[in-house]
């Protein structure tokens, strides 16, 4: 499973710019973008006097995309069991049981029959300065950690392939990093051997309770959607692990951004942008009705079940090109995800995926996700992101090149009246940056690729998903119904019990 949760220059083509994010800013590949991991997350705030987001999300790297990571080492073929068997546990193993080596303080003598046991600790105590202080603090009586579960300096779980946590997930190998930790894939053995992605959490308080605050989305979901027939990863157990929360999820295929990435940006066809656009809508959908916003949706939070392919070779282009064999997808990284009666922080979403009254700090509310759905499948038709930049002024120029004015009445609302003079955006186009937002950016409808009928009902899909006010913007409800889905429904996979299409209220400001 890989999950990409955390630019070459601000100004390449299809690449977004990037540094290292995740997931899932959740998951959640060989790396994790998580900018989220879901994933992903230090605090972002124009203002000390801002009160923290809820929960917190590091959006430090907001706009750069993850230059890749070398895969993990391959781990041994040898057999795990045999070899623990062989040997005694190394020092650094992950395991909660304490190290055979060193007797607990409180228990009795070593016996008379084992004389080199003693022995062997004293060497061990007198040569490795990390057990003596671990014994000193154990004799002192303060609470303490199992002797072989050791972090590093930055908090991560210290583990290799072969080490087995809770008596139950054998790591086979590290699926992606993030600010948040690592996604490991693991072997369940109370599951028959099934493999899973386990998301271990840094030792860090913050993270700590982002993570807690993301198990409490997935306990909802899983109680809301018992069956997991709303296309959202399921979550299969969570536990605290010497500090260390850790989730068990469903193990997954590449994030439909890293099938895109390592297919050259060679866009998805019509076909497949149609059913992964309509999966998208019905499990956000199912989000909202159950009083939850998502708020980081992006292409690496939108993970492929399987992600094979078939391979063709294009004479013109002269280079092999993929094309995925099945489009079914899961949304991931609820790490973010804020229930409607909690405290909605001032900046959500992944910067090319904002919405304008995020950005205007108008309020938000569920529309926000609509926007960065609308932004997610202009993404898959052309290959490459919509509004590429990083600066609130140009990503406002970028809105009124390609849909038009913002709104006066938005304008008049804002408390950001510095983007604007006289009702409108302060913006220079002869400048550097003018030039760049003329020359890269268009009015929407000239980037369609065909004049076919279904090429446009997909583009007013889109415009309907990309108008400014919040109250006007299509719900994800209507969105089911627009004839670019035509047929879809249909497909027994996608059925869904609960199909209540009611026009949502929405107060944002």
């Amino acid at each position: 499973m890989h999950y990409p949760q955390l630019m070459k220059s601000k100004r390449r083509g299809g690449e977004r710019s990037g540094g290292q994010c995740v997931i899932f800013d959740l998951f959640p590949c060989n790396y994790i973008p998580y900018r989220y991991i879901y994933p992903t997350r230090g605090v972002m705030r124009d203002s000390p006097h801002d009160p923290p987001p809820n929960p917190p999300t590091d959006y430090a790297h907001e706009n750069q995309r993850r230059q890749p990571t070398p895969p993990p080492p391959s781990s041994s073929t040898c057999d795990a069991a045999t070899a623990t068997a062989a040997r005694p546990p190394l020092l650094h193993e992950t395991t909660s049981s304490p190290s055979p080596f060193l007797p607990h303080p409180s228990s009795p003598p070593p016996p008379t029959y084992l004389p080199s046991l003693p022995t062997y600790s004293t060497l061990l105590l007198h040569h490795c300065p990390y057990l003596r202080s671990c014994g000193a603090a154990a004799r002192s009586g303060s609470r303490t950690r199992a002797l072989s579960v050791r972090d590093d300096e930055e908090g991560h779980l210290i583990c290799r392939s072969g080490d087995v946590l809770q008596e139950r997930y054998e790591i086979v190998s590290t699926l992606g990093e993030g600010t948040f930790g690592r996604v490991m894939q693991c072997i369940d053995h109370r599951r028959g051997g099934t493999h899973v992605a386990l998301k271990i959490i840094k030792n860090v308080e913050k993270y700590k309770e982002a993570a807690r605050l993301e198990i409490n989305v997935l306990e909802r979901i899983n109680e809301k959607d018992p069956e997991n027939k709303h296309l959202c990863i399921q979550m299969f157990d969570w536990f605290d692990y010497h500090g260390h929360m850790c989730i068990s999820f469903e193990l997954l295929a590449l994030s439909t951004f890293d099938f895109l990435k390592e297919n050259n940006y060679l866009p998805y066809s019509i076909g497949q942008v149609r059913h992964m656009a309509y999966q998208l809508c019905l499990a956000v959908k199912f989000l909202h009705d159950t009083k939850l916003t998502h708020t980081d949706l992006k292409p690496e939070n939108i993970l492929f079940v399987n992600s094979e392919f078939s391979m063709s070779y294009n004479v013109e282009k002269k280079r092999d090109e993929r094309a995925v064999k099945s489009t079914a997808v899961r949304v991931v990284d609820f790490g973010s995800a804020t229930f409607d009666h909690e405290h909605h922080s001032t900046i959500v979403s992944t910067r090319h995926y904002r919405a304008p009254e995020v950005i205007l700090e108008l309020g938000w509310c569920q529309p926000c996700d609509v926007w960065s759905i609308g932004c997610i499948l202009f993404e898959y038709y052309l290959g490459f992101t919509l509004f590429q930049t990083h600066d609130n002024r140009e990503h406002l120029a970028m809105m009124e090149r390609i849909l038009g004015p913002v709104p006066s009445r938005m304008i008049r609302k804002t408390r950001k009246q510095k983007y604007f003079y006289r009702g409108r955006l302060d913006w220079d186009e002869s400048s550097s940056a003018g030039k760049y937002v003329r020359e890269n950016c268009k009015p929407l409808r000239r980037y369609l690729l065909s004049e076919a009928e279904e090429h446009h009902q997909l583009f007013d899909l889109i415009e309907s998903m990309l108008e400014y006010e919040p109250g006007k913007r299509l719900t994800l409800g209507d969105s089911l119904k627009h004839p670019f889905f035509e047929g879809e429904e249909s497909c027994p996979a996608l059925r869904s019990p609960n199909r209540s299409c009611s026009k949502m209220p929405c107060d944002c400001f």
